[in-house]
């Protein structure tokens, strides 16, 4: 089939490359407009684009998708079918009528669970043992179009947010290539997703980050890794922010917040035990072993996490 790829950030490299890999021709891709980006906050195109660009694929970049131009040229385009991997965009009715087969989406849950932006992220926060990816055809409402294919994977318990997305995104683009494959062949029809066990996952916020030090270490072990590496979840220490990226469970007791340091770990207080800080990220310092921190700020008895 001919076919147009739209996403935006690495993971949806993952799918694209392999798309281009398989017997389906990639005649453009869509993806969101540079944005800025590090220090400098200069303009930056996406992952995506900057692979397309590498291939000499055209690059559709439209400030919403529901421009007429940017309409007028997908239809010019005339793709079989549109697969989709995190592009970011809201896609119009419009959008979605042109390619014969449809727009598919290739979603980081196993459906109807965890619908939006981030559902790997989500699942690692609320404690899932297994999640997976799905296949569907796009429609108007949030996620919830027909499912062509389903694959799990499990969640280990020191996985985070990127380990997990890094493993989806490779499985997963295989579970694209065959979804369109099995298209192509007319031998893959979508099932209607069942309205039982529906759940949602909006994008996680630098707000939505923030640790509760008085919840129980599993708690804030599992915010830790579903934010790591974006947004970071965080604390206050001395008035300023600081990422917690990592930490790790123990038998040890403080009250919340506490904080207690030797040469070689630094453990803080929850609800229930408390956990060690591994990695942490000073406010405007690069991330580094929570003991190397300690150390440099030389930790007193009345200092505390939270306050």
């Amino acid at each position: 089939m001919r076919v147009v790829f739209a996403g935006t950030p690495e993971p949806a490299v993952t799918a694209l490359r392999a798309i281009v890999a398989s017997r389906h021709e990639v005649v453009a891709v869509v993806t969101r407009p540079d944005a800025p980006a590090g220090r400098g906050r200069k303009l930056v195109a996406s992952p995506v684009a900057q692979y397309a660009e590498e291939l000499g694929i055209e690059i559709l970049k439209p400030a919403k998708p529901s421009d007429p131009a940017f309409l007028a040229q997908l239809a010019e385009i005339a793709p079989d079918c549109c697969p989709v991997v995190a592009y970011g965009g809201l896609l119009p009715q419009a959008a979605l009528d042109i390619p014969e087969h449809g727009w598919v989406n290739l979603h980081f849950s196993v459906l109807p669970a965890w619908r939006g932006a981030a559902p790997v992220q989500h699942s690692i926060i609320a404690g899932d043992d297994v999640t997976g990816a799905s296949t569907f055809r796009i429609v108007k409402a949030l996620d919830a179009g027909p499912v062509f294919g389903v694959l799990t994977e499990p969640i280990g318990p020191t996985d985070t947010a990127g380990d997990l997305l890094g493993r989806l995104a490779e499985s997963g683009s295989k579970l694209l290539v065959d979804t369109l494959n099995g298209i192509e062949d007319g031998i893959l029809q979508p099932q209607e997703q069942p309205a039982e066990g529906v759940s949602l996952a909006p994008k996680i916020n630098v707000e939505d980050a923030e640790l509760d030090l008085t919840a129980p270490a599993l708690r804030v072990d599992r915010l830790v890794r579903g934010c790591n590496p974006a947004p970071g979840a965080w604390t206050t220490f001395r008035g300023e922010r600081l990422k917690v990226l990592a930490v790790r469970l123990t038998d040890d007791e403080l009250k919340p917040g506490e904080l207690r340091a030797t040469k070689s770990s630094v453990v803080i207080g929850t609800g229930s035990k408390a956990v060690e800080l591994l990695t942490v990220q000073p406010q405007g310092k690069k991330p580094m072993a929570a003991a190397d921190w300690a150390r440099g700020i030389r930790i007193t008895e009345e200092d505390k996490l939270g306050e």
